[in-house]
């Protein structure tokens, strides 16, 4: 009779704990930049609502353009905090397997830094124009 008997040891398991507060720490750091993200967007889309109905001198904006960048911030919060989960739940998943081998996992960040610059140019040009 032969079991499998996996060995664990103290610096083991203190290795892995440090690996989940990490991935705790991580995912904290992306709901404050979601969060952030999101109050940004709803913050200029609400001053873009408020500064459209005030000034009725404007030209006409047929997109709308200032609602149509804090929307974009509000669904790259929503993106990015999703993204954040579903990475938060592959590296538990890793760290929980016995045979642990590390895989290099998306850039979450450079994503969501490529998406800013994206919408950074956005309201670079609706500004211009």
């Amino acid at each position: 009779m032969s079991e499998n008997v996996i060995k664990t040891s103290t610096t083991s398991e203190l290795a892995r704990e440090r690996n989940r507060a990490a991935a705790d720490r991580t995912l904290m750091a992306w709901i404050r930049t979601s969060i952030a993200m999101i109050g940004f967007g709803f913050g200029v889309g609400k001053l873009s609502d408020v500064l459209e109905n005030k000034a009725a001198t404007m030209p006409d904006d047929p997109i709308n353009s200032g609602i149509v960048f804090g929307e974009a911030f509000i669904a790259l919060g929503i993106l990015s905090l999703l993204a954040a989960v579903v990475q938060y739940g592959r590296i538990l998943k890793q760290i929980d397997n016995p045979q642990y081998v590390y895989t290099s996992s998306r850039a979450l960040p450079m994503m969501t830094a490529i998406s800013l610059l994206l919408i950074g140019l956005f309201g670079f040009i609706t500004v211009l124009l």
